[in-house]
Parts: C-alpha cells; structure tokens; sequence
C-alpha cells in the first residue's frame, strides 16, 4: 500500500458558476487532491459539477462520494462517468455506495428496496463499471460486511466509516481494517483506505464542530465524539500528528474533509508535505 497522503475536500453546493469553479480552482492551489461532490437531492448535481470543475483546473482529481447506485441504471450511469473522465483527461474517481436515504427514493419516485436488494444493486453496477470502465478507479465506501467485501474484493478505495461506537470491540476502525484486509487476500497491498474526516477545526481555537459527526451517534458523549479516528483537533501541527497515527494505526493515507474544513486543513496538509 502507498505511505503518499492524499487529501480530499467536499463541495455540496454551488450558488452560481462563478463560485464552483474559484472554489475549484482554491482547493487546488491549497494542496488537495480530489475535489468531490456528493450525491443527494437538493445537493449539486455531481456530473455537471465535476465537468465544469474539469474545465478550469489541470491536477485536481475530480471524485463523487459517494453515488447512490440506487438512482442508477449501470450502461447510463457508465456513459456519464466515461464522459467526465474524457473530458477531465481521465482525471475521475467514481465513488459507489448502496443509498441509505428512504426519503430521497421515495422523492425520486424510486421503490426503496432491502438493505439486501440495494447491496446487490451496488454489485451489479459494480460489476457493470469495472467490465465496461477499467481505467477507471473506483471508490466504494460503506460499513457492512456485504459492502465491504465488495470494496476489498472490486474497488482501488475502500471508504471507511470509523463511527462504531458501542460496537463490542476495543477499535471498531482496526477491525473493519481488518476484515477489509481478509476479504481481499491478495488485493489488499494494492488498496488505498479512505476515512471522512466528519469533525475538524475552522480556526485557531483548535475545536471541531461535532454536529454532523453527532448525527451517526445521537447517544454518545463529548469525549466519545473526540476519540473518532474521523474527529481531529488542536493546531495545524496536531492535526498532522493525528493523520500521521491514522496512517501507522490503520493504513489510512487518503482523507476527505468538509467544505468548511479546507482552509484551516490545508495547514496540515503543508505539515505533512
């Protein structure tokens, strides 16, 4: 596996064309490798934004965190993605999931199906992608067993969740490492470990906003919401100290932060580089 950190930044909305594509182009010129959009109504559309993100930007690759394969048929989802590569000169990486959102099923007048039909789903367009697609990486981020699975056993990046709080082992994280690891036996050297970095300080007072962190565990406390491997704190140079043990604890060499993050992180990203 590659020791190189990579680093990602999230951008979920745009209010004119003009804002996505400075936004695009400061997130290049601060450090960071992927830009990527995620995939949930009311959000940006994330083929159109990564293509006019493509247009003005020449290293920064162009990445979706993650899609709900459920909204998609594989041969249309597959003409898309083909069409962002080219035109960002193979600069995609195509994040999967298997949708977990009920109500944006049910707003896109699509049936909700099982936990076991939407894993299945995301097989099949897993499947479809890597015959149809080859060159081009593939992200599928997720927590169960099935999904995982797929990830070691198809995918360049597994995304790794890193929130199992309560879950009866001493580190929830280094035990999905792990598992991750068994399902793909042979494949395992050649994965890069994703972790979204949920809670990280804006300025200087060192303090991470916990509340989108706080919303996969309703129940937990303050000091359970610090010990996530998806929280960091303290200065630029902790931070780097704090990606550093990901890296050595986990094997973790690519994270993706907020939009509101980027600015105080790329600090970081100058202590690790």
């Amino acid at each position: 596996m590659s020791e190189a950190f990579r680093f990602g930044v999230g951008i979920n909305q745009a209010r004119s064309r003009a804002t996505l594509t400075e936004n695009a182009r400061r997130f290049e010129d601060l450090g960071f490798d992927v830009l990527v959009v995620p995939d949930h109504l009311g959000a940006i559309a994330p083929f159109p934004a990564l293509t006019a993100a493509a247009a003005v930007t020449s290293t920064i690759r162009l990445g979706t965190n993650v899609l709900n394969a459920g909204f998609y048929k594989p041969a249309l989802l597959a003409r898309d993605a083909a069409e962002v590569e080219l035109l960002s000169d193979g600069r995609l990486d195509l994040g999967l999931g298997a949708g977990y959102v009920r109500e944006e099923f049910e707003a896109a007048e699509l049936e909700y199906p099982t936990a076991g039909q939407r894993v299945a789903h995301l097989e099949h367009v897993t499947t479809y992608l890597r015959r149809q697609h080859p060159s081009i990486p593939l992200l599928i981020a997720g927590n169960g067993d099935r999904v995982l699975t797929l990830a070691a056993r198809h995918a360049q990046i597994v995304g790794l969740t890193g929130s199992d709080l309560g879950k009866d082992v001493a580190d929830p994280l280094a035990e999905r490492v792990e598992f991750v690891r068994a399902a793909a036996g042979d494949r395992f050297d050649q994965l890069e470990l994703n972790l979204t970095i949920t809670a990280s300080p804006t300025d200087t007072s060192g303090n991470p906003d916990l509340s989108l962190t706080r919303r996969h565990a309703r129940t937990a406390t303050v000091e359970e919401l610090m010990r996530l491997p998806g929280v960091l704190s303290g200065t630029p140079r902790d931070m780097a100290d704090q990606i550093r043990d990901l890296r050595e604890r986990y094997g973790i060499t690519y994270l993706t932060v907020m939009y509101a993050h980027a600015d105080f992180f790329a600090k970081a990203i100058a202590e690790l580089r």
